[in-house]
């Protein structure tokens, strides 16, 4: 069985929705009236309102071409930053969609169609603040980038003509500045690529020179070849001067001091001696002029020299391999002057209004006339039932709200 507490919320319950049902049977007709006077005359205004169109352009950002993908060796690195960066990617450029929608809304752009199809009278607002027109402006433009990929540019006018005219006007707009912008970006990036190409060029023959003149001064040709070839024949001399001791004491120990064969394997050790000690000081026929040995003294020492001018030369010329491709695509992207959208659709001017819609209107206009509707209805219920219970109060509740009237003198202060 159901306990004495829940009988008597059930009741409460109960007695709350009767009474909810005859407050609502009880102010039925003013409720009636009440939302079908505001549904009709908000459903009126969007009948006899002026009626707005919509145009709407449709475009493709044109595809770049990337300048580090025409260049050797970066292309894995552009793939790295993102398929979809590029160069922009590595220069801070990103958002194509947004860089239009920035000039679209700019200053210059809408004071340029605000003047161009004399919208300031068109909104009314001639002997007005310019913020008016800008901001009516502002709500009838919108631009969007959609999932299909493709950037809308809408419109909406008074004349459905005028906002098709608008839509297309903006759509030159877009390309003449975003051109305009292009080419003095590309501009900036061929003079700094054309100032770090002419560097390059002086480093190089700055580098050549040196070489020229390190050649010349110490008669060699190729470093690391000239000291190799100088260690393989010192060594198949050592070898030989090895060989020669070896026999010399044999032939001593066998044939004495005196022999002729000692004496003349003794002048054979001597002259490979003589020829080492030559190699070693550079005094040697095969070390003049051109060297084709270098000495063994010298030989850390020109190395060191040769081997920095080398490598500081094979870095530039690594460099110019870079920087040249760069500076030639960068001159192609001056000169460029292609549309930066491609259009797909040109606005044309719309048979049918777009706003206001009079079905959204009607329903806007049921809604909050229901809602106002009971918050009154429920204001007059409660003041009644006061007045019953508690006349005195009500009085007081009613000269306060008389006071608060007359003070906008909407009603006579007692």
């Amino acid at each position: 069985m159901e306990s004495k507490e829940t009988i008597i919320e059930k009741e409460k319950v109960g007695a709350s929705l009767l009474d909810l049902i005859s407050v609502l049977v009880k102010y039925r007709w003013f409720l009636f009236w009440f939302i079908f006077v505001i549904t009709a005359g908000t459903t009126l205004y969007a009948v006899f309102a002026p009626k707005w169109y919509e145009a709407t352009a449709s475009v493709f950002i044109a595809d770049k071409p990337d300048m580090l993908s025409a260049i050797s060796g970066l292309s894995s690195l552009a793939k790295g930053v993102g398929a979809a960066k590029g160069l922009a990617a590595l220069t801070g450029g990103n958002d194509e969609a947004d860089k239009f929608k920035a000039i679209l809304k700019s200053g210059v752009v809408t004071m340029d169609v605000i003047n161009k199809f004399k919208l300031r009278e068109e909104y009314g607002y001639e002997d007005d603040y310019m913020y008016k027109t800008l901001k009516d402006w502002e709500s009838n433009l919108v631009v969007e980038m959609q999932e299909e990929g493709n950037f809308t540019i809408t419109v909406y006018d008074k004349n459905p003509q005028k906002a098709a005219d608008i839509a297309n006007y903006l759509v030159q707009k877009l390309n003449e500045i975003n051109t305009k912008l292009s080419v003095t970006n590309a501009k900036a990036n061929r003079e700094f690529v054309e100032k770090r190409y002419q560097q390059n060029l002086d480093d190089i023959k700055n580098l050549e020179t040196q070489m020229k003149n390190f050649q010349e001064k110490y008669g060699v040709i190729a470093v690391p070849e000239q000291i190799e070839a100088t260690v393989k024949s010192m060594s198949s001399i050592y070898v030989d001067l090895y060989r020669k001791e070896v026999e010399y004491n044999v032939m001593k120990q066998t044939y004495g001091a005196d022999h002729p064969l000692v004496n003349t394997s003794k002048i054979e050790m001597t002259e490979l001696q003589k020829k080492i000690q030559q190699l070693n000081n550079g005094s040697d026929a095969s070390q003049k002029d051109i060297k084709m040995m270098i000495p063994f003294k010298q030989a850390p020492a020109l190395a060191n020299d040769y081997l920095k001018i080398y490598r500081n030369l094979e870095i530039q010329y690594k460099i110019l391999e870079f920087i040249q491709p760069l500076y030639e695509q960068a001159k192609v992207e001056e000169a460029r002057n292609t549309p930066s959208v491609l259009v797909l659709d040109y606005a044309g001017p719309a048979e049918k209004k777009s706003k206001p819609k009079i079905s959204l209107y009607a329903l806007i206009g049921f809604a909050v006339s229901l809602t106002l509707g009971l918050i009154i209805m429920a204001i007059m219920e409660t003041l009644y039932r006061l007045k019953l219970v508690n006349p005195q109060k009500f009085e007081q509740v009613a000269q306060i709200i008389r006071n608060d009237l007359a003070k906008f003198g909407l009603v006579r202060k007692n």
